[in-house]
């Protein structure tokens, strides 16, 4: 028995390798469709703003905490890092500057969307998968009303909306607090540290890091919705959903981070 049941589990691990290759294919059309439908029910009324602004709030006044805490820390940690590198060869002038190109082009809309992804993607995958197992996005449906506008729409476009705003905060602090760590705590000048954050970083760093956090808030709310919107089996299935918002989310942060920061170069 022990001999079937240990057969029996390599095939099925063997049989989800061989089919790994088609699962993925099959999970990219499923997003590419359901992004067709959020933009094509974006514009489309009926418009529910009721709807669309609680998103906004859970989303970002939601999030502005741990946004706010991880920034902080990231900036201390990136100050006391920096200033300790650059001393081995008396470059501790150039540290707000590093540190503000560092926060602007690539910390602060990376981690904001690793951030949304594990609060509110998580949350908005839990939530759409309960609906779908028990029967009320069909309900919806039966109704005459289409889950993807009412559910799926306004979750997607707060997600893409608040982003930017949440990377704003997260440079701001970051970058306070590392002000405070390289000038309260390791005694460097404060007037070479902003002037070197003033001359290093111009608009244009500011605004791709936001273009950035923009896509990436769009795609990280759009794979949630999409594996909470499809998931199947019960409880476990809504669990495994969930797991996979977050697993394929951060995945794809990376992946679209390296291409839109070679794009932007």
């Amino acid at each position: 028995m022990g001999a079937n049941d240990s057969e029996r589990g390599l095939r099925r691990t063997l049989r989800k390798v061989a089919f790994a290759p088609a699962a993925l294919f099959e999970g990219v059309g499923d997003l590419t469709i359901l992004a067709g439908q959020v933009l094509f029910w974006a514009v489309r009324p009926p418009y529910r703003f009721a709807v669309f602004l609680d998103a906004l709030y859970f989303v970002g006044v939601g999030s502005i905490f741990i946004v706010l805490l991880v920034g902080g820390f990231v900036g201390a940690v990136l100050a006391l890092q920096t200033v300790y590198g650059f001393a081995r060869f008396d470059a501790e002038g150039m540290v707000g500057g590093v540190i503000g190109l560092s926060f602007t082009r690539e910390m602060a809309p990376v981690f904001t969307a690793l951030m949304i992804t594990a609060r509110a993607g998580s949350a908005m995958a839990t939530e759409l998968g309960t609906m779908r197992v028990t029967d009320q996005i069909d309900a919806l449906a039966t109704m005459g009303l289409s889950p993807v506008q009412y559910l799926v729409v306004p979750r997607v476009m707060a997600c893409t909306i608040m982003a930017p705003f949440l990377c704003m905060m997260f440079n701001f602090v970051g970058i306070l607090a590392a002000y405070g760590v390289c000038v309260w705590m390791m005694e460097l000048d404060p007037g070479v540290f902003e002037d070197t954050v003033a001359t290093w970083v111009d608009p244009g760093d500011v605004i791709g890091g936001l273009v950035k956090a923009t896509v990436l808030g769009f795609f990280v709310s759009l794979i949630a919705c999409q594996r909470g919107y499809n998931a199947r089996g019960g409880a476990a299935g809504v669990g495994t959903a969930t797991t996979q918002a977050v697993v394929h989310g951060f995945v794809v942060i990376f992946i679209l981070d390296y291409l839109i920061t070679s794009m932007l170069l």
